[in-house]
């Protein structure tokens, strides 16, 4: 598109947009429980990823929403990513995307055809990820904000929650962290030559073939790795029931993210990671910069999946041969006094 056509506003979109995981949870403890449904496998009491219905013993429907303002000046990129992003929850849960639906926020002074690039992007994700884009809703609105509804089939004795990990279980990330800090370094202009199209290509790369290998391997945890930040989502994995260590060196990083950190280009979105995860968390010589990048909120960000300890090392190759950077990051324990401890080698 014309460069007067780009979107200029975008001061900080993505999933650094979302509440705060603290704000969050004081809101959801307040609201009405009604009588638990035997069906609903999953809900917003569990804090995952999407909301699983069961209808038959062999079928069982995946639900999810998301959606944020622009944090790329590019419509059609930024379509790609929102649904890259709202996809990967169904992922997540060990489903398959579906039908989805396009949610849509856009100033009707603003030119229409940004709105086509926004759709466009969306549209060729969901196709991707072979789904079916059903239909959607839209308001006027002062700013820019898109992101879709996403419908999944699972079935249910195969379903992935995000706090079912065992003792013993390798943990692997499918994708590279720092995209939050590298978008903000960018927005400033001080991003690291090539670090944002780095940071785009992760974000548009779907989840759906690190899902798909997954499911060959004895996985029984999974997450993925939006705005709460590798730590945070990794504190709702253990579910007050288990504890981890990660080797902070072994975390995949995109390149222009520890310069980023070391500039002290941070997100309030990851200052508000580190004040509600912190207190769960021990550093053992893990230089401040890493820390930033484990406390960074991601948009499409990967998987974090607890894998059965003697299968780690073939799924981390077989994702990896699928030009995945995928790794094995650390490794949950029985629950010890601290949740997560973080060491560092050089």
């Amino acid at each position: 598109m014309a460069k007067e056509d780009k979107i200029v506003f975008c001061t900080g979109g993505g999933c650094t947009a979302k509440l705060g995981a603290g704000v969050l949870s004081h809101i959801l403890e307040k609201l009405p429980r009604g009588e638990k449904a035997p069906d609903l496998l999953v809900g917003y009491d569990s804090r995952d990823d999407a909301a699983v219905y069961r209808i038959t013993d062999d079928i069982a429907l995946v639900q999810t929403v998301d959606f944020f303002p622009p944090m790329v000046d590019d419509p059609y990129t930024f379509g790609q990513i929102a649904a890259a992003n709202a996809l990967s929850d169904v992922y997540a849960m060990g489903g398959e995307v579906k039908t989805a639906l396009n949610l849509v926020c856009f100033p009707e002074s603003m030119d229409l055809n940004i709105l086509g690039e926004i759709l466009r992007g969306g549209a060729e994700k969901v196709a991707e990820a072979g789904g079916i884009l059903a239909g959607g809703h839209s308001i006027a609105d002062t700013g820019v904000k898109y992101g879709l509804s996403v419908t999944g089939l699972l079935d249910p004795r195969r379903l992935t929650a995000n706090d079912t990990g065992k003792p013993g279980d390798k943990l692997i990330l499918t994708k590279a962290l720092g995209v939050g800090l590298i978008c903000t370094a960018n927005r400033v202009g001080e991003a690291a030559p090539g670090a944002m199209d780095a940071a785009v290509a992760s974000m548009t790369t779907l989840n759906k073939s690190a899902a798909e290998i997954s499911r060959s391997y004895d996985v029984h945890a999974a997450t993925d790795v939006t705005g709460f930040s590798f730590l945070g989502h990794l504190h709702e994995m253990m579910g007050g029931r288990l504890s981890c260590r990660i080797d902070g060196s072994a975390v995949p990083v995109l390149p222009g993210a520890w310069q980023a950190a070391d500039d002290c280009l941070y997100t309030a979105a990851g200052q508000r990671n580190r004040n509600h995860t912190g207190p769960f968390v021990r550093f053992e010589n893990v230089p401040f910069a890493m820390q930033e990048i484990l406390f960074d909120p991601q948009t499409s960000g990967g998987l974090l999946l607890a894998v059965a300890p003697k299968e780690a090392e073939n799924l981390r190759d077989e994702l990896q041969k699928a030009s995945l950077p995928a790794q094995i990051v650390g490794e949950i324990t029985e629950k010890q006094d601290t949740e997560i401890v973080v060491s560092y080698s050089e």
